[in-house]
């Protein structure tokens, strides 16, 4: 069994008139959050949707638990135990969260679909807000939602770009703690800009400029923790 949830392989890729990753190496290992910093353009949420299958790249390979995906839809992934929560839209707004999260749910046995225990213990706020529709929850709200939609299809591996984006200071508390726990027993890939938030829940960070991982960083490093702050603030 490989020790890897998810390894990227000399991966290139982007769009039809532009390049926007070049030959990235990167594996995701079976517990903890790796985190994707990196300006604005850098190619992160092209990485992401990538690895997810919305964009197919033009080299190179993706694998989960040893097995090749790269050509394989987003659909397939999902099947696989890939959970994601992209940056825009994380919910679908004209539907009521329950209905949001039993969508979430369709990857698991019938018999368990309809379970949403596991998920609200995770953000016990949304009880009182199942049949609340989504799009008029404020932003915060909508994350926790995407996010528990992602997490009730139990991924071993969970997706996510710019989870703290738009979120008000407390709630970004909760989610973090609520990844922290996650992460724990699971794999996390996260793009996100908020770097406390990011070393705060990541054990390892990769920056990401102009398409290229320049920078390999463990959160226990404070030196080297220092100098990608200062890389990003420049």
């Amino acid at each position: 069994m490989s020790k890897n949830y998810l390894a990227i392989n000399n991966l290139s890729g982007g769009y039809e008139a532009s390049q926007v990753l070049f030959d990235l190496s990167f594996a995701i290992p079976r517990t903890g959050v790796t985190a994707i910093v990196g300006r604005n353009g850098a190619g992160k949420s092209t990485l992401l949707q990538t690895i997810m299958g919305f964009i197919k790249p033009s080299a190179g390979s993706i694998s989960f638990e040893g097995k090749e995906i790269t050509n394989a839809s987003t659909y397939a992934r999902t099947r696989l135990g890939v959970g994601y929560v992209p940056q825009d839209r994380p919910v679908f707004s004209d539907l009521s969260v329950r209905e949001n999260l039993l969508i979430g749910a369709s990857r698991l046995p019938k018999n368990e679909r309809t379970d949403l225990a596991p998920v609200l213990d995770i953000f016990p706020k949304l009880a009182d807000r199942l049949d609340q529709k989504a799009g008029t929850m404020s932003g915060g709200e909508r994350k926790m939602v995407g996010i528990a939609r992602a997490l009730i299809g139990q991924p071993t591996l969970l997706v996510m770009d710019e989870p703290t984006e738009g979120v008000w200071h407390g709630v970004v508390d909760e989610i973090q703690e609520r990844l922290i726990a996650y992460g724990k027993n699971n794999a996390i890939l996260i793009v996100e800009q908020n770097l406390d938030f990011t070393i705060g829940i990541a054990s390892q960070i990769l920056l990401l400029e102009r398409g290229v991982i320049s920078q390999r960083v463990a959160a226990t490093n404070k030196s080297e923790l220092e100098m990608l702050r200062k890389r990003l603030t420049v």
